[in-house]
């Protein structure tokens, strides 16, 4: 089952919303949000807190491909996130999801016995490129015990 597959199985709104998992690695996760009139704004645009879940999604589809290898012991956890609108998004839209800091300086720490926090930056596009939106999600890796 891939990363996206288990997310659509495992986290209801994400199903709810139909998030497409397009891509899931390491060093990059892209999510789409088809445009769905029932998700619409009073604009006719995705309504904000389905952009927040789209962008939550996409970090946590990275965190999962950059750190599946650490389930036995410690457990993703996202603890605060921002997010900033910057354009109108109309139509679909697409989040693309990087790690802040290298995968292997977060295990290390996790390594010393310590619970590593890391951000996760996500930008928010439209179908003609524009960035309608900018999000950071804080996440943790909450040891086991």
């Amino acid at each position: 089952m891939s990363i996206g597959e288990m997310l659509a199985a495992t986290v209801p709104m994400a199903r709810t919303l139909r998030l497409e998992f397009l891509e899931a690695g390491p060093e990059k996760a892209v999510v789409a949000l088809p445009d769905q009139s029932e998700f619409h704004n009073h604009v006719g645009g995705p309504h904000a807190g389905a952009m927040f879940t789209l962008g939550e999604s996409a970090s946590g589809a990275i965190v999962l491909a950059a750190f599946g290898d650490q389930l036995s012991r410690a457990v993703p956890l996202a603890v605060g996130a921002e997010i900033a609108y910057r354009k109108l998004a109309m139509g679909p839209v697409t989040a693309t999801a990087t790690l802040g800091r290298p995968a292997a300086e977060v295990v290390a720490q996790l390594d010393a016995g310590e619970r590593p926090e890391f951000p996760v930056a996500i930008e928010i596009r439209r179908a003609d490129g524009a960035v309608t939106g900018e999000m950071t999600v804080i996440w943790t890796l909450r040891p086991n015990g």
